[in-house]
């Protein structure tokens, strides 16, 4: 897969992952295993790409005597994905067109 596609859909699954609520690190990872795998690194590479595209805000809070940072999504974020909702669709039809032939 092209790298800059993949690069926006995993931007997008993880805005998806605290879109209704704040969570941390260990806890968008679990939530989103069961559609995506995601190594910390790669999750929080994007953490900090999203934080500085201000698709979302972190703050930290304590929890069992130790630091979590917990990540909320902006409303910037909230536009990316309405944004890649309206772009799957463009997606979808050309996927359609490419594999027409193969049905």
């Amino acid at each position: 897969m092209d790298i800059q596609l993949k690069r926006g859909l995993l931007d997008v699954c993880v805005l998806a992952a605290i879109k209704d609520e704040p969570s941390y690190g260990y806890k968008i990872i679990k939530d989103m295993k069961p559609y995506i795998e995601m190594s910390e690194s790669t999750l929080y590479t994007i953490l900090k790409r999203l934080e500085g595209a201000k698709m979302l805000t972190v703050t930290t809070a304590e929890h069992e005597g130790r630091l979590r940072k917990y990540y909320r999504i902006t409303k910037s974020g909230v536009k990316r994905i309405e944004d890649f909702k309206d772009e799957w669709q463009e997606i979808m039809s050309i996927y359609r067109f490419v594999t027409k032939e193969d049905a």
